[in-house]
């Protein structure tokens, strides 16, 4: 939930993420949307959100095995952690969960199988 009362909730099944405003009931799209993928454009199992100041969203990815911010507006995301399939390198995730960013915009992830 961001400061407006905005309530953001991840898709698995349509891979996207929805942000509902106060008495909307249909919600708008503001990440994937696009079908399951692994474009900039596309999410895949999208599992947890965060949103920061600027209404930027984090999303952790199960499928793609990364996160990804989206700019408010944005048609399509920027890959901030993981990306480089499953395993335990430093530039790899496996299987991540939770997201949280903190004020100075570093991005932590809880990463299921690497835990």
């Amino acid at each position: 939930m961001d400061e407006n009362g905005s309530i953001y909730v991840s898709d698995i099944e349509n891979n996207e993420v929805r942000r509902y405003r106060r008495g909307e009931s249909e919600g708008t799209v503001i990440a994937g949307g696009n079908g399951q993928g692994n474009r900039l454009d596309q999410l895949y199992s999208p599992r947890h959100v965060f949103v920061d100041r600027d209404h930027s969203v984090y999303v952790s990815e199960e499928g793609n095995d990364r996160v990804m911010k989206w700019i408010e507006g944005a048609k399509q995301g920027i890959v901030v952690a993981g990306g480089q399939g499953k395993g335990n390198g430093l530039t790899q995730l496996f299987n991540p969960e939770g997201v949280v960013v903190d004020e100075l915009g570093s991005v932590y992830v809880a990463d299921y199988v690497n835990a």
